[in-house]
C-alpha cells in the first residue's frame, strides 16, 4: 500500500534528532546501562524535581518513592528474570534495555509515531542481537529478552505483537506482522509444564503475518508466505504459500508462484526438532517451583 509522506515541523525534527541522538551516543559509551535508562526515563516522564528532592534527602511518600526508584532499572524485576536458563551475562544489559522500551511505551509522548519510531529503532541497534535498516517497530511490542532476536531489513512490527526469544527468533528483511500476533520460540512438556524447550523460529523474507495470528516455537514460515488473520501455524509454512486456520493449512499457493512453490499436497511438515536448542542448567541453581509442588 502506497503511504503518505509526514514530516515533522523543523523545530519539532531538530529537538527529537538531538535526544535521540544523545541517547543513542550514550549507549554506545561505557556508561553504565542502568544509570542512562534512568536518567532517560527520569526526564520524559517530567519528574526531575521530585527525583532530586528525593536524592537530597526531602520526604516523600512511599508511592512516590516506588515511583522514583522505578526509573531506575535495577531496582525491577521482569518475567524472564525468573528464568533459569537465561544468559545472565547478556541479560544484565538487555534487561535495562527492554526496560526503558516498555516504559517509553507507557508514556503518553509513545503515541507521537514519528518520534516514538524512531526512538524504538534507536533501542533496537542495542538491545537486539542484530537489527537491519528501515524497520519500524510500533507501540506495545513485547520480548522475552531482545537478545535472541535477530531482525532484517524493512520490517514492520505493528502494536501488541509478542517476540519470544527465549530460545531464538529470526526474522528476514520485509516482514510485515499485524497487530495482536505472537511468535515463539520455547514450548513446555505436555506433562510437566515446568520442563522447557527452546527452539529456533524463523520467519523469512516478505512474509506477511496478519492480525492475531500465532507461529509455535520452532516453526518456519517460508518466504513470501502468509498466515491468514487468527492461524495458529503449528508446521512449517512452505514459500510462496497461503496458510489459514486454526491449526493453519496451506489452501493456496500465491498466483504466480506455482512454478516455484511446494505442492500444496506435501505442505504441513513439522520440523519442530530440527530446531532445537539445547542448554545446560547451573548444578549449584535453586529450583523454584511456581506451583509449590514436590519435585523430589
Amino acid at each position: 500500500m502506497t503511504k503518505r509522506y509526514v514530516s515533522l515541523p523543523g523545530e519539532a525534527e531538530a529537538g527529537m534528532r538531538e535526544f535521540i541522538d544523545e541517547v543513542d551516543r550514550r549507549l554506545s559509551s561505557d556508561e553504565d546501562t542502568c544509570s542512562v535508562v534512568e536518567d532517560v526515563l527520569i526526564d520524559l516522564s517530567g519528574d526531575r524535581e521530585a527525583y532530586e528532592r528525593w536524592q537530597d534527602g526531602e520526604s516523600v511518600s512511599p508511592a512516590e518513592r516506588v515511583r522514583l526508584q522505578s526509573y531506575d532499572p535495577c531496582n525491577t524485576t521482569l518475567e524472564s528474570e525468573y528464568y533459569a536458563e537465561k544468559d545472565e551475562e547478556k541479560f544484565r544489559r538487555s534487561k535495562h534495555l527492554q526496560w526503558l522500551w516498555r516504559q517509553f511505551d507507557s508514556l503518553p509522548i509513545a503515541d507521537n509515531v514519528e518520534f516514538a519510531l524512531r526512538f524504538r529503532r534507536m533501542l533496537a541497534d542495542h538491545l537486539f542481537e542484530d537489527c537491519g535498516d528501515g524497520c519500524r517497530f510500533f507501540k506495545g511490542i513485547s520480548f522475552t529478552y531482545g537478545h535472541n532476536i535477530t531482525i532484517g531489513d524493512n520490517t514492520i512490527v505493528h502494536d501488541d505483537v509478542h517476540l519470544d526469544d527465549r530460545g531464538k527468533l529470526t526474522i528476514g528483511d520485509r516482514v510485515s506482522i499485524s497487530d495482536g500476533v505472537h511468535i515463539y520460540s520455547h514450548d513446555h512438556d505436555v506433562v510437566d509444564q515446568t520442563e522447557v524447550r527452546n527452539y529456533h523460529t524463523i520467519v523469512e523474507d516478505d512474509v506477511r503475518l496478519t492480525y492475531d495470528a500465532m507461529v509455535r516455537a520452532g516453526c518456519k514460515v517460508g518466504e513470501n508466505a502468509i498466515v491468514g488473520a487468527r492461524g495458529i501455524v503449528q508446521n512449517d509454512v512452505p514459500a510462496h504459500h497461503i496458510a489459514i486456520g486454526t491449526p493453519a493449512k496451506s489452501v493456496k499457493i500465491k498466483p504466480g508462484w506455482e512454478d516455484a512453490a511446494t505442492p500444496i499436497d506435501e505442505a504441513g511438515v513439522n520440523r519442530q526438532e530440527q530446531r532445537r536448542i539445547e542448554y545446560d542448567l547451573p548444578d549449584d541453581l535453586e529450583v523454584f517451583d511456581e506451583f509449590q509442588r514436590d519435585l523430589r
